[in-house]
């Protein structure tokens, strides 16, 4: 990962950003809404198709035929959304009532949320297997202990171990990716990067990268594809400067 080169970007855009049409970004920051909240929870198994995400999220139209629950999931998950941009407007550091907060609003009507599992859980396919009961709680406190001194890691290096190693632990019942993805973005923003969307369609090499560091502690692969989706942002981003 050519990080050097992801700052330069950063920094180019950062630079030109003033130049950029209000309308051109506003539309652009509001396509990227619509379409990380239909990926993220269409990761999860939502069905609802892109074009049904914004009817709902835009419109305000309820889709017939649909269950409830994925409603909730899309409207949720933009008001998350909303929350964690809040959060970085006031600079906030990420802390534990913060991720709290994100998972309440992401399981609104769906689940109490922000409450952590005292069930042990298994996730399908994975072969790495949860911490349950005293130990998970354990591990979650030991995951914000630690999050401080992880500063030594570069900005996509910490994004992506938050993401990974809160989902490794899993600590909620349900809503557990979708957190976690909120939360690498979070960090990411934080540090003056660009919130990023996995698509759904490379969800196999996005669980194969998180399972790679569940059983094997590496980092590097979900690094990789992490900063390969942020170089791809900074660069649509760097095209809109008027020069």
């Amino acid at each position: 990962m050519e990080f050097q080169r992801l700052n330069e970007k950063k920094r180019i855009y950062e630079k030109g950003k003033s130049s950029i049409e209000k309308i051109t970004l506003s539309s652009y920051e509001k396509d990227f809404e619509l379409t990380y909240t239909h990926n993220s929870t269409a990761i999860e198994g939502n069905t609802l198709t892109l074009m049904e995400t914004k009817v709902i999220l835009e419109d305000g139209i309820s889709v017939g035929g649909k269950d409830l629950r994925e409603i909730y999931e899309v409207t949720n998950h933009r008001k998350a959304y909303s929350y964690v941009k809040q959060c970085i407007a006031k600079d906030q550091e990420l802390n534990e009532n913060i991720v709290k907060d994100i998972h309440a609003i992401l399981t609104e009507n769906i689940i109490a949320g922000g409450i952590y599992r005292n069930q042990e859980i298994r996730i399908t396919g994975a072969a790495h297997r949860p911490p349950s009961g005293n130990e998970m709680y354990i591990q979650i406190k030991n995951f914000y202990a630690d999050m401080p001194y992880k500063k030594e890691l570069n900005p996509i290096e910490l994004a992506v171990w938050t993401h990974a190693e809160f989902v490794r632990i899993h600590p909620y019942v349900d809503g557990n990716g979708r957190t976690s993805r909120l939360l690498m973005n979070y960090q990411l923003m934080l540090n003056g990067f660009l919130p990023v969307s996995i698509a759904k369609e490379d969800r196999l090499r996005y669980y194969n990268v998180l399972e790679e560091y569940a059983v094997n502690q590496s980092l590097q692969p979900f690094a990789d594809m992490i900063a390969d989706l942020e170089e791809a942002q900074l660069d649509e981003y760097i095209r809109l400067i008027k020069h």
